[in-house]
C-alpha cells in the first residue's frame, strides 16, 4: 500500500497552555469521523468510500472501532496539551495529536470549525512529527 510522503512541516505544539483552558476546551471537542480512514464503519455510522484512497492510513489498523473510544482519545490529547498553535478564530486548534494504549500515535484535524468537530487517523510510520507527539505523550 502506497503511503503519503509530504507531510506538513509547519505543525507545531502549543506550549502556553493552562490546565483550567484545556479541561474546558476538551470538554467542547467531538469527534466526527471520516469514512476515508475506516475499513470497517463499526459505530461511527460511516460508510467506507469504494475506491478507497490508498495512502490514507486506516483506524481499524490500530485497533480503533468505536466513536467512544475515539472520542476519548480526541479529549485526552487535548487534555495533555498536544494542541497545535494553529487555530481557528473560534479557538478550535487546527491539529490535536494523541497516542493509543498500545503506543500509536494519532492526528486529528479540524473539520468543522463551528461546531468543534474533529476527524482522526493514524499518522503514518514515515511521517517524521510522530517523535515528537510520542515524545510530548509520554512527558505528560
Amino acid at each position: 500500500m502506497q503511503r503519503r510522503t509530504g507531510f506538513n512541516r509547519k505543525r507545531r505544539i502549543r506550549r502556553d497552555l493552562e490546565p483550567d483552558d484545556l479541561t474546558a476546551l476538551a470538554d467542547r471537542v467531538k469527534y466526527g469521523g471520516n469514512p476515508e480512514h475506516k475499513r470497517n464503519p463499526g459505530d461511527f455510522g460511516l460508510t467506507p468510500p469504494l475506491q478507497p484512497r490508498p495512502d490514507k492510513t486506516l483506524c481499524d489498523e490500530v485497533k480503533i472501532f468505536s466513536r467512544r473510544e475515539a472520542t476519548e482519545l480526541l479529549k485526552e490529547g487535548v487534555k495533555k496539551g498536544l494542541i497545535s498553535e494553529q487555530c481557528a478564530q473560534n479557538g478550535y486548534p487546527q491539529n490535536i495529536w494523541a497516542v493509543t494504549e498500545e503506543g500509536w500515535p494519532l492526528e486529528a484535524q479540524l473539520e468543522n470549525a463551528r461546531q468543534g468537530t474533529y476527524h482522526g487517523y493514524p499518522m503514518s510510520q514515515t511521517d517524521p512529527f510522530r517523535e515528537e507527539v510520542l515524545t510530548r505523550w509520554n512527558k505528560k
